[in-house]
């Protein structure tokens, strides 16, 4: 069909041509200089001497200039603030952010005021979000009511109107009664249930448990509680066939249990954040409240088993964490200062870094942000294949630079990472063919 603009009674095709590019798909292993059209909002063709005669009349032209051209970020953890502390975060903010970050789609927490765990509340973050006009927005529901690990919220209305999943964000549903009641009622509507795995009774602390933590003389959070309360749901998920996912894991003990629950056949994963398997809790430093997150940053022997899990596929997602927060809540002694980093913007140079270091091939790197959170979540996303959507990041995967949060496009400013070196730089974002994000630009 030929392009119809200016055509009485017809509607224009947008096609748009992408060349020069090295086409990166995870989910099929395509890994070669290529093109990729766009039209209408989806992918159209691609491939290996696609276009090599040149772009037809009438056809935009992005010339990429040999930089990897991937599906884009698919976030499954970010907390938007919005509504209720949109000081700290809106839902227009973490897109720009996002999009400058290469991510394409946001599943967002719960844990907003009022809570998300009615259809109104699931509705407002898909409206908010058809209005900025940014990234895709997705929104997990609260697996209980007001998040207070009680009362069971309505599992299956939630995901007609839209919910990807339950989750009590940033609290464990602790009653293992209440999580078992909470498993049946998601499996018998086959959906997902996210779990923060600390046990609430040994996670009084506020940072790891161990030599740190006492020369320090802050409470610690012993390893064992996230591979407690991992091991426990493991159990109940044995008892009810539902499918789980644990969140943020951090602790060799936590990926040792979940290695075991996949090779008995459960229907289990996990994603991890890039601070888990970048930093230990040498971090904290003299009380860096910045380097504060829940849960805490761990031991060196568990960070390098965090990323160990990450490159043999046992950890299926990296996700940032995102967690914005304002000065007040930060610059606080470390006690009292809330936990969480901002992270939207440096997941794919962090994560980048197990490449740089030969520690995972590039496709296997994307794939964990990409095609991997995508089957989690059941998203049409997460891929370069004919009619998928033309959701797409294009970077530089050598250029580097270094991490300056007071560049942030988010609200927030929370990183540990000032100065920190990493490789790969988001060149251009678009989502559903339309450019959300260009460098420079």
């Amino acid at each position: 069909m030929n392009d119809s603009a200016g055509t009485p009674g017809r509607t224009a095709v947008r096609r748009t041509a992408f060349v020069n590019a090295r086409l990166l798909d995870p989910a099929s292993g395509l890994d070669a200089p290529g093109a990729l059209v766009v039209e209408d909002g989806r992918i159209a063709d691609l491939g290996p001497g696609l276009l090599a005669e040149g772009v037809s009349e009438g056809m935009a032209r992005i010339d990429c200039g040999g930089h990897c051209l991937a599906p884009g970020l698919i976030d499954m953890r970010v907390q938007l603030r919005e509504p209720g502390e949109e000081h700290k975060e809106t839902i227009a903010s973490a897109g720009v952010a996002a999009a400058e970050g290469g991510v394409t789609s946001v599943a967002a927490l719960p844990n907003t005021e009022p809570v998300v765990d009615d259809v109104s509340g699931v509705e407002f973050v898909a409206r908010r979000a058809r209005e900025a006009k940014l990234v895709k927005v997705y929104t997990y529901a609260a697996a209980t009511r007001r998040l207070e690990g009680k009362e069971i919220t309505e599992i299956g209305l939630l995901a007609e109107f839209g919910a990807v999943g339950f989750t009590d964000g940033l609290h464990a549903v602790a009653d293992a009664l209440v999580m078992r009641r909470v498993l049946d009622y998601a499996r018998a509507f086959d959906q997902l249930i996210v779990q923060h795995p600390e046990e609430p009774s040994l996670a009084a602390g506020v940072m790891n448990e161990g030599e740190v933590a006492t020369r320090l003389g802050l409470a610690g959070i012993p390893a064992a509680a996230e591979a407690i309360m991992v091991e426990r749901d493991l159990r109940l998920v044995e008892l009810t066939g539902a499918r789980y996912h644990a969140a943020h894991i951090s602790t060799a003990a936590a990926v040792e249990a979940i290695r075991g629950a996949k090779a008995r056949g459960l229907a289990v994963t996990c994603d991890t954040a890039p601070h888990y398997f970048t930093l230990n809790e040498h971090a904290v430093g003299d009380y860096r409240s910045f380097a504060k997150v829940s849960p805490p940053l761990r031991a060196e022997a568990d960070r390098a088993a965090i990323a160990a899990a990450v490159a043999e596929g046992t950890i299926d997602a990296v996700a940032s964490d995102h967690s914005p927060h304002d000065q007040e809540s930060k610059r606080l002694p470390f006690a009292h200062a809330a936990p969480g980093i901002a992270g939207l913007e440096t997941l794919l140079a962090l994560t980048l870094a197990l490449y740089h270091k030969g520690e995972l091939g590039l496709l296997d790197v994307l794939g964990r942000m990409t095609v991997r959170p995508a089957g989690i979540l059941g998203l049409e996303a997460g891929r370069l294949a004919k009619g998928a959507p033309a959701d797409l990041v294009l970077f530089d995967l050598e250029r580097p630079w270094r991490i300056d949060p007071d560049a942030f496009r988010s609200k927030s400013k929370n990183s540990p990472f000032e100065n920190h070196p990493v490789q790969g730089k988001v060149l251009r974002t678009v989502v559903d063919g339309r450019t959300v994000f260009e460098a420079g630009a």
